[in-house]
């Protein structure tokens, strides 16, 4: 719907007057107008500074940002969409509230005087909300249960400055920007930064279900709604397949309401197809589709959305993507504002540049295979099952001892790895990139002198709650967790409000995962239970088309006409010279890879994006980049990077 920014001040006023304060929430908001070009609002009042950009989709007329109560000490701005705002609107006029607009946000403002901070668990939505209490001088920030829409924040000097992303703490000059060395080490094992910290040093994000208090330059977090980790559906699976039918039904046409013309995210599989079917049913008119696809034929799923479009009647949109989709790493970068490794955002950010020229919402599938086990991983494979059947503890334990001696590259060396390691170890091995090993040697001494613990043990604790559910159910919690809106919604949200439209998924609403958490993993791994849902409307080919993951052919175009980027910034002199990476490790993955002996296609991609976002957010004109990391002065752990500049503003397959 739109970007927030803002800032509180524990000194009770402004720097320069309310004038100067206006202007600098004014620049905050600026850097983010594409999630908002409709409108812009700013309140400026007693230590606290609010703004928006506003993306017009429901009340077109009277929607204006920040919205008050009726004596004007209550403020919010907020990003994202309440679909249960009429049903709230009407037991809070019934209580005798007032409202002044139809909008939903203004439901926020009256639901928090009704209930406080018990307001945010009932709001069924996506939403990034930033609420000021003039009575109490108390700022509550909220992030949506599920992480669909983003909220950062930062602390200096007795100020808290947020955004929705963070170019506009960077804008607001509270922080300089600095890595995080545990930030760049959480993004070469995962793809992406931190849950609840940043690339950044100093810059966090608020985690999903959570809210921030601040008051008088005192902040605590904490966590308002978690997904249940009680599988209480007793039923059979017919009966779990006709309840899940009718949340869905629901959860689609409540993520249709809007003023502005809508349409859908179409890839071909299961999730979306369902989503489109249920749109379809609802609509009186034909649903806009929108697709992506390749001239490889292994990632290319145009056809099967072809064949769901002409089932559905759809008025259906696509594109082949080129390999020159190299030419938008710089805008991807910009968007992303943290080095973000998932290759897929390239078809993501062109589906929503095409969306974006006929709708200004889109419904997609997302969060299907999280929630109904729909990732191979989540079932044992066949290898490593026949492994432990014949070799047992003693074999673990053998693996263990060999595998460290294997050269890089050896055969058979990441299967020992993954195979000495326990139930824990062996997913977090699945889903991680450069392995620790791999880590070892590919950063420099100085960095890993900087690294506080094992990032993979950090992350290994997320299971610690959930050893009373099945394996499979333990791993679609820690996915729902982490990649899920670390990974995939941040994608889709910085690519779609890059073109000014918003995305919406109804998978992931409220009542689609409080059930879907209520069901044995038995029902949903392989997405057993979605299909039977799903079987009355999709066709049976759609049901039993083999998964296919939004992947990108980048290995292929960098073998090709792309190879040259390779060495035109990863072997350049500028990136070499930074001392963050051993540059023979470096090299040998680049040969390795272009030469066909082993595809170190993520690895380079991942280390290409952080080099890009590097230049763009670390290097500032003028400042020498040709140095080693012991020329800067270390401590804690941050790396300070160009200390004294302005900053610039300017797939995993399943």
């Amino acid at each position: 719907m739109c970007g927030i920014a803002g800032f509180v001040d524990s000194n009770g006023g402004f720097q320069g007057g309310s004038e100067a304060a206006t202007a600098l929430v004014g620049s905050m908001c600026d850097v983010i107008r594409h999630r908002g070009p409709d409108d812009e609002g700013v309140y400026v009042g007693e230590g606290a500074a609010l703004g928006m950009r506003r993306l017009s989709i429901i009340d077109l007329a009277t929607g204006h940002q920040p919205i008050h109560n009726e004596d004007r000490t209550v403020w919010v701005v907020f990003n994202g969409e309440i679909y249960n705002y009429r049903e709230l609107r009407s037991e809070l006029a019934g209580a005798g509230h007032s409202f002044y607009t139809s909008t939903d946000t203004e439901t926020i403002v009256h639901a928090y005087e009704q209930w406080g901070d018990g307001a945010f668990d009932r709001l069924r939505g996506m939403f990034g909300i930033a609420l000021w209490d003039r009575r109490t001088r108390t700022l509550l920030l909220a992030r949506d249960r599920v992480g669909i829409k983003p909220l950062h924040y930062a602390q200096s000097g007795g100020r808290l400055v947020f955004g929705s992303e963070i170019k506009s703490i960077l804008a607001s000059g509270a922080i300089v920007p600095t890595l995080d060395p545990a930030g760049l080490d959480h993004y070469l094992s995962f793809l992406y930064a931190p849950r609840d910290a940043s690339i950044f040093a100093g810059i966090r994000k608020l985690p999903p279900g959570h809210l921030l208090r601040w008051s008088e330059g005192r902040v605590s977090v904490e966590s308002y709604w978690t997904l249940s980790a009680d599988e209480s559906f007793s039923g059979s699976a017919e009966d779990a397949a006709a309840a899940l039918s009718d949340v869905l039904a629901r959860a689609v046409r409540a993520h249709m309401v809007s003023d502005v013309p809508i349409g859908a995210f179409l890839s071909g599989g299961v999730d979306s197809s369902l989503v489109v079917g249920l749109m379809a049913q609802a609509s009186p008119r034909p649903i806009k589709t929108f697709s992506i696809g390749f001239d490889e034929p292994e990632f290319d799923e145009l056809d099967a959305a072809r064949r769901v479009a002409r089932h559905f009647g759809t008025d259906h949109h696509e594109l082949v993507v080129q390999p020159d989709a190299v030419s938008i790493l710089d805008d991807l970068v910009e968007h992303f504002d943290e080095p973000f490794g998932d290759a897929s955002a390239i078809p993501t950010w062109y589906v929503s540049r095409m969306a974006g020229q006929r709708v200004k919402v889109v419904l997609s599938g997302d969060g299907g295979d999280e929630l109904f086990g729909g990732y191979d991983r989540y079932v044992p494979h066949p290898r490593v099952a026949s492994f432990d059947r014949l070799a047992g503890r003693a074999g673990r334990r053998i693996a263990s001892v060999v595998w460290p001696w294997l050269p890089h590259g050896a055969k058979g060396k990441n299967f020992l790895r993954h195979a000495s390691r326990d139930p824990r170890g062996r997913y977090l091995d699945s889903i991680t990139f450069f392995q620790s090993d791999e880590k070892d040697s590919l950063l420099s001494a100085d960095v890993k002198r900087r690294l506080r613990g094992d990032v993979e043990s950090t992350l290994a604790r997320r299971f610690d709650g959930l050893t009373n559910l099945p394996w499979a159910s333990q791993l679609m919690h820690f996915d729902f967790e982490t990649y899920l809106p670390e990974d995939i919604l941040t994608k889709v949200d910085r690519m779609s409000m890059a073109h000014s439209i918003e995305s919406r998924v109804p998978l992931l609403d409220h009542e689609v995962v409080t059930f879907a958490a209520s069901l044995p993993s038995a029902l949903k791994v392989r997405k057993q239970v979605l299909k039977q849902a799903a079987s009355g409307i999709l066709p049976a080919d759609v049901l039993g088309r083999r998964k296919q993951g939004f992947g990108v052919p980048v290995g292929v175009w960098f073998r090709g006409r792309l190879r040259e980027v390779f060495g035109d910034i990863l072997q350049s002199a500028r990136t070499r010279q930074r001392g963050y990476f051993e540059t023979r490790f470096v090299d040998r993955i680049v040969a390795d890879h272009l030469s066909g002996r082993r595809d170190h296609t993520l690895r380079l991609w991942l280390l290409l994006m952080f080099e890009l976002w590097h230049r763009r957010y670390l290097d500032g004109p003028g400042v020498p980049v040709f140095r080693s990391a012991r020329a800067f002065e270390l401590s804690g752990r941050s790396f300070p990077s160009d200390a004294n500049r302005v900053p610039q503003m300017a797939k995993r397959a399943g």
